[in-house]
């Protein structure tokens, strides 16, 4: 059945008339030249009693179809059905004001059934199914029109098996009684979109920020946390305002007063010698919560002896539980619980109900 191309909001909501218990969803999206995805397309099967899918296309640059888009993706009577969904709920989000809900993640629940971490759609698809799709389309430009057969053909492959591999996947997870453990992640996935907000400490990820000195760091956080809010008030990507080299730089040695901040940026071809004035306030007005920011050195210097061990305890449980590496704790989550003393949302629920036992003895023991 070839795929339907809807471009009229008002055959989109014929064809919702009578909503369907789920749908397979996905996006095409571009974040090339914005710190927003554009939404570029919208894929949506709908279940067709045993049969195969029908598929429908949606351009949402198409007058009126994100208004009629939204009711489907708010309505909580339907499971979309999405694989690694988490920056198509960003782009919803931004498009729609909505966030997709409930969802049921096929890569997420691939992971939990001990199926393997992280596999990609086309992956995961030849390991249920068996079916080799194309990958000719990955790096497509989905914002021309119109959209070429060969785009169309990729589009809708990647919503085509999306209801074989949930019957697959949502049976094999009651069959070893994790099915809440998957409502958890994907409740936690959906509020991760919707409250997306900015890292507190980015100078703490930045690896260049763990050769600076303690005041080098703050500088550096200020002109991050700056950045980021320009860049998402602005849409533009984060390396366009301030790229991390010249952050760093201005970090590590500060100019003396505004001027000599002017030549730093003029000596520098992509440098955002415009907004000098606004970026001089960011690098010298201290931050509210800053006296709160970790140490990029310390963390980095952390105990890896006792990381190891956390680590080890990890993996032994995950054997024991048929979860692929990564899958219950990562190597973050758990640096996270040792610098914080407290377990982060990530090991709330399931995870550190699996893992606490295990976990608390070593969690216990002086550092």
């Amino acid at each position: 059945m070839p795929a339907a191309w809807i471009t009229d909001p008002a055959e989109l909501r014929t064809r919702f008339a009578s909503r369907p218990s789920r749908i397979g969803l996905d996006t095409e999206f571009i974040r090339e030249r914005t710190y927003w995805p554009q939404l570029a397309l919208v894929q949506i099967a709908l279940d067709d009693a045993g049969t195969e899918p029908e598929i429908l296309l949606i351009d949402p640059l198409a007058p009126g179809i994100l208004e009629a888009l939204t009711p489907i993706l708010a309505d909580e009577s339907i499971v979309k059905v999405m694989h690694s969904p988490s920056e198509d709920l960003v782009a919803f989000k931004h498009a729609c004001g909505v966030v997709p809900k409930p969802l049921f993640d096929t890569q997420l629940a691939a992971a939990l059934a001990g199926v393997g971490g992280g596999l990609g759609y086309q992956k995961l698809v030849e390991q249920l199914t068996g079916i080799t799709l194309p990958k000719g389309e990955t790096r497509s430009d989905w914002l021309r029109r119109p959209l070429s057969p060969a785009q169309l053909e990729y589009a809708a492959d990647d919503v085509r098996h999306l209801f074989e591999m949930h019957d697959q996947l949502d049976r094999r997870l009651g069959e070893l009684d994790r099915r809440e453990w998957l409502a958890e992640d994907a409740a936690r996935t959906v509020h991760n979109a919707e409250n997306e907000a900015p890292e507190r400490w980015p100078h703490a990820s930045m690896r260049s920020g763990q050769f600076l000195d303690r005041p080098a760091q703050l500088r550096l956080l200020r002109l991050l946390r700056w950045r980021e809010v320009y860049a998402r008030d602005n849409d533009r990507p984060r390396s366009w305002i301030l790229d991390n080299e010249l952050a760093v730089n201005l970090a590590r040695t500060p100019p003396i007063d505004r001027a000599g901040l002017q030549r730093t940026l003029d000596a520098h071809p992509k440098s955002p010698r415009r907004l000098a004035d606004v970026l001089w306030n960011a690098l010298t007005t201290p931050l509210a919560d800053e006296a709160e920011a970790p140490d990029a050195v310390q963390a980095e210097q952390r105990d890896k002896q006792r990381l190891r061990k956390l680590q080890d305890a990890v993996a032994a449980r995950s054997a024991e539980l048929g979860l692929p590496d990564g899958v219950l704790a990562s190597r973050r989550w758990l640096e996270a619980l040792m610098d914080q003393g407290e377990w982060p949302d990530a090991l709330a629920g399931w995870r550190r109900r699996a893992l606490e036992p295990g976990l608390a003895p070593l969690l216990a023991q002086e550092p």
